[in-house]
């Protein structure tokens, strides 16, 4: 990957999106992560207004620590950076209380997952309508296009996506080239939205080099017939996402009415 032109486009790309869009510039929720991390540099590339969200809810120190410390370091590089820190713990909590929790303790846990990403969805919704900021999302091509792995409505719910054409493996060249701190480059990938130390691969049962091995034997036409071993294994798990997954990743479905019966 040619990663100083690949920068360099995002951020034009980006300015130029903004400025047509007639806004001050971009707010970011920063987890801790390099998606976060690298897609909160290139906004604060372009000159324009970012401001960078910390929406902890149960977060993990170490979740907790290493957004500190990318917010401070892109703070000193960058004029055109503010921050604010939403504390979103005490909101979750009182939605909890007044929920019902009827079923298993693995689809309950999910549900409230899913239900912290969508408050700080609305929190970044919240602040950009304040003042006049796009939603930066930032989700990678293996997230959001080969397993979905992702809140409908929660992190999913952007206005723009830098970064969704680049896998998790150029997410991190950028980041290096970005001059990521290095707490985040060597951070396993964890979307924090369990509370505990449960990481990205933990849950889906593949890495990213595995999952983006996949995403190009999908994309050949490959199935998981045609390996065996753990290869045989990931691609099972990619397509089983995949398939789980599709309605995140298509239009939503329109029930259309024929003329004859309007």
């Amino acid at each position: 990957m040619q990663t100083e032109k690949v920068a360099n486009h995002i951020v034009n790309w980006l300015k130029d999106y903004a400025t047509k869009a007639g806004v001050n510039g971009f707010v970011i929720g920063i987890s801790g992560g390099i998606d976060s991390a690298v897609t909160s540099t290139l906004c604060a590339k372009t000159g324009l207004k970012v401001l960078c969200l910390e929406m902890p809810i149960h977060q993990a120190e170490s979740h907790v620590s290493r957004a500190q410390e990318h917010i401070k370091q892109l703070k000193d590089r960058f004029s055109n950076v503010s921050d604010i820190h939403a504390n979103l713990t005490p909101v979750f909590e009182a939605f909890r209380t007044e929920m019902l929790f009827d079923g298993d303790q693995a689809t309950i846990d999910m549900a409230l997952a899913n239900t912290r990403a969508r408050l700080r969805m609305t929190t970044l919704y919240y602040y950009a309508g304040l003042y006049r900021l796009l939603v930066a999302g930032t989700g990678n091509k293996v997230e959001d296009f080969g397993v979905g792995f992702y809140t409908k409505y929660g992190d999913g719910g952007v206005d723009l996506s830098p970064i969704a054409d680049l896998l998790k493996s150029q997410v991190y060249e950028l980041g290096t080239y970005l001059e990521v701190p290095d707490s985040i480059l060597k951070a396993t990938p964890s979307d924090g939205l369990f509370g505990d130390a449960r990481s990205d691969e933990d849950q889906i049962g593949a890495s990213y080099p595995e999952l983006e091995w996949a995403m190009g034997m999908d994309e050949k036409g490959k199935k998981p017939e045609d390996f065996s071993g753990r290869e045989k294994e990931v691609l099972k798990i990619y397509k089983r996402f995949n398939n789980a997954n599709k309605h995140k990743m298509l239009p939503i479905p329109i029930c259309n009415i024929l003329k004859e019966m309007l």
